[in-house]
């Protein structure tokens, strides 16, 4: 049987791809322990890929396409975090939580927008670059998995901010 190896930027696409469907499905979803559900795993898995972009794939760009880029990334990252930890802390009782879970889909579509849909995105920077991407996207696959594991097992702590001091 052949060995697939994936790109990290196909790994991170296909994330997105994914997240999006669980937007869509929230959007539609009339039942509370419905929305709860899907909202949770929205934040779980957004948790995982902030994470593996985080300590991996930005890591291996930085020096290899511009600083304002990868710190941009990072900034939009930590605010989304304060919206997952928000919701995750929430309930669908909870005043805003609908508006906070569509501001968030609202910050991730802009996000994705950025790293791979605009002209010279950072998918593209990336590709350009003497990066192995196919050895990162095996690491960050890997990575992915132990994450998925540990939030099946006992979760995963709230997303902490890399940039933003946030009180609390």
């Amino acid at each position: 049987m052949a060995e697939t190896r994936i790109d990290a930027t196909h790994l991170l696409t296909a994330d997105h791809r994914e997240v999006e469907a669980l937007f869509e499905k929230f959007e539609n979803a009339m039942r509370d322990g419905t929305k709860e559900k899907l909202a949770r795993q929205i934040c779980t898995e957004l948790k995982i890929h902030a994470m593996i972009e985080e300590e991996l794939f930005y890591p291996a760009l930085r020096g290899k396409i511009p600083d304002d880029v990868l710190d941009e990334a990072v900034v939009e990252h930590d605010g989304a975090k304060v919206l997952i930890n928000d919701i995750e802390a929430g309930s669908p009782d909870d005043d805003y939580y609908d508006a906070k879970v569509k501001v968030l889909k609202e910050e991730i579509e802009h996000h994705v927008k950025e790293e791979e849909k605009e002209r010279d995105n950072m998918f593209q920077q990336a590709r350009a670059t003497d990066v192995d991407l196919f050895a990162l996207g095996e690491k960050m696959a890997a990575r992915k998995q132990e994450l998925k594991d540990q939030a099946e097992r006992e979760g995963l702590p709230p997303a902490k901010p890399a940039t933003l001091k946030v009180e609390g």
